[in-house]
């Protein structure tokens, strides 16, 4: 599993996609799904080729969080253009094949459609369009249906302008340099509420006014930074997603208005850490607590943000989310480690102290806040003692939920370097146990709700009962439901029968509470 703040954001997307976070993951074993190739790429030829080709191809190791993507699911890639496209296609269906999807010859039953263009000659460029048109019927009907743009035309500028001003049905665009991540790109696709673009490009560029095609008209996720410099030890994302580099505060304001405008009741800032907003402004001195305290004034129900990161977390802010209004009062606060030791050897800049504190102040300024957090168990060097140091950490702050993971090497990280002398079998233990410590803080915490009446947030149909709905507290609880399915996309207020480890069962109270 691959660790680093950007991933366990990810996993919050996961869960507010109604999926349980503890669920877990299936145990198959994907590996026959390596030993057939659809018109193969082959080491073995390449090693023939030269070694250019080689280095290429050792690219397409399959990171093992994608294993078992495709399962279920069905690819159809449309080639157009010379022989290297043809061989492109080819190396994409490798790689779709590797991660457990079935080729198919008609788009009418794919889950993923790809074009991969030409850019030669203006007649196959408008052969793209049109087929482009011809799709947006397909995803009318099926809105889960990925529809991507690869290839020579991707990489030019005019043409993704014109894709995203006229075609915005489109999920993906990438280049052909950007194939061998084509893994990340689906994974990306699959959780964003809008357009994956990947062509490569300078690094440090802040887009702005581009057009987003979101899904849904409840949630919306606005981008508030880009980048991350804080170099955790064990994670990639510094090095992936370039340095920090913050949108200006008026285009962040003026796309929250216009999302309010088109009925959005929730919206979530996102950064890979959002804490550091603004700490790159060289005009102006202005961090998120000033950015929440302007977004708080506008017409929409609840705002989030995440992820935090506990060294940027400042009074300003929580001063400002001591305001309540429509800033919910759930705060992420990844902590990683109840050790001092190891958050040193995570570079993660704070202490164990420091974090005790801030959740302290934040408590103090917010007595109603409920905390979630990231919690990587079996460090390199992990003693025992060490992770009793996470359990105690845990039990007096009393999280209300947690994403805990196994602590994996991401090639490129200093942490994948260092020796790592906790056998897999104690990482399994101590994250067994922490979960248990988990599921009993989690069950206690909802147990409290039991009779009481909370507000919520209507996404639409439970995944397991299409005569249920479901949604969201201002805590970010699931709650089931029955009610009429016009209640969806509005705020509701339900009363709790029952309370389980991650989610609560309840009965509406009243059709829609006023929006605040």
């Amino acid at each position: 599993m691959a660790k680093g703040d950007f991933f366990m954001n990810e996993k919050q997307r996961l869960e507010s996609n109604q999926v349980n976070p503890a669920d877990k993951k299936s145990e198959k074993d994907y590996s026959k799904y390596f030993q057939t190739v659809y018109m193969p790429p082959s080491l073995k030829d390449a090693k023939k080729r030269g070694k250019e080709e080689v280095s290429y191809h050792n690219d397409f190791a399959i990171d093992e969080q994608f294993h078992g993507m495709g399962q279920g699911r069905k690819f159809y890639i449309r080639t157009y253009g010379c022989q290297m496209n043809e061989h492109d296609t080819e190396v994409m269906a490798g790689i779709f094949l590797g991660l457990g999807y079935e080729p198919t010859d008609s788009v009418e039953d794919a889950h993923v459609i790809l074009l991969n263009t030409c850019a030669i000659r203006e007649n196959a460029e408008n052969k793209v369009f049109g087929e482009l048109g011809h799709l947006k019927a397909l995803k009318r009907e099926r809105p889960e249906l990925l529809i991507g743009v690869c290839g020579c035309m991707s990489q030019e500028e005019s043409v993704v302008n014109k894709i995203l001003q006229k075609h915005q049905h489109v999920d993906m665009i990438f280049g052909t340099h950007n194939i061998h991540r084509l893994p990340h790109i689906l994974n990306e696709a699959y959780l964003a509420k809008e357009m994956v673009i990947e062509v490569w490009s300078k690094e440090g560029d802040v887009i702005e006014n581009l057009p987003r095609a979101r899904k849904g008209s409840v949630k919306a996720w606005v981008n508030i930074m880009y980048g991350c410099d804080k170099f955790c030890t064990y994670c990639i994302v510094p090095y992936t997603r370039g340095k920090e580099r913050s949108r200006r505060p008026e285009d962040i304001i003026q796309e929250v208005r216009h999302l309010a405008a088109q009925g959005y009741k929730e919206i979530t800032l996102l950064g890979q850490n959002v804490n550091a907003y603004g700490k790159d402004f060289e005009d102006m001195t202005y961090g998120l607590g000033d950015l929440m305290d302007e977004i708080r004034k506008i017409d929409v129900a609840r705002i989030r943000f995440t992820t935090s990161h506990p060294r940027d977390f400042d009074d300003r802010l929580i001063e400002v989310l001591a305001k309540g209004g429509n800033l919910v009062d759930h705060i992420h606060l990844p902590v990683q480690s109840g050790s001092s030791d190891i958050l040193k050897i995570m570079a993660r800049k704070y202490s164990r102290e420091h974090y005790l504190e801030l959740v302290r102040k934040i408590k103090e300024a917010i007595p109603t806040a409920s905390l979630t957090t990231d919690i990587i168990v079996g460090f390199p060097n992990e003693t025992d003692e060490q992770f009793e140091e996470t359990m105690s950490l845990y039990r007096e702050v009393e999280f209300d939920s947690a994403y805990t993971f196994i602590y994996s090497p991401r090639e490129g990280t200093p942490a994948a370097k260092m020796q790592d002398n906790v056998p897999m079998e104690v990482k399994k233990e101590r994250l067994q146990r922490l979960n248990a410590l988990v599921n009993e803080i989690s069950a206690k915490k909802l147990k409290e709700y039991e009779g009481k009446v909370v507000e919520v947030l209507v996404e639409g149909e439970s995944k397991n009962n299409p005569e249920v709905l479901a949604g969201y507290t201002e805590k970010s609880k699931l709650v089931n439901f029955k009610a009429p399915k016009s209640v969806i996309g509005q705020l509701v207020k339900v009363k709790v029968t029952k309370a389980k480890t991650w989610t609560l069962n309840g009965e509406m109270v009243e059709e829609t509470a006023e929006v605040k």
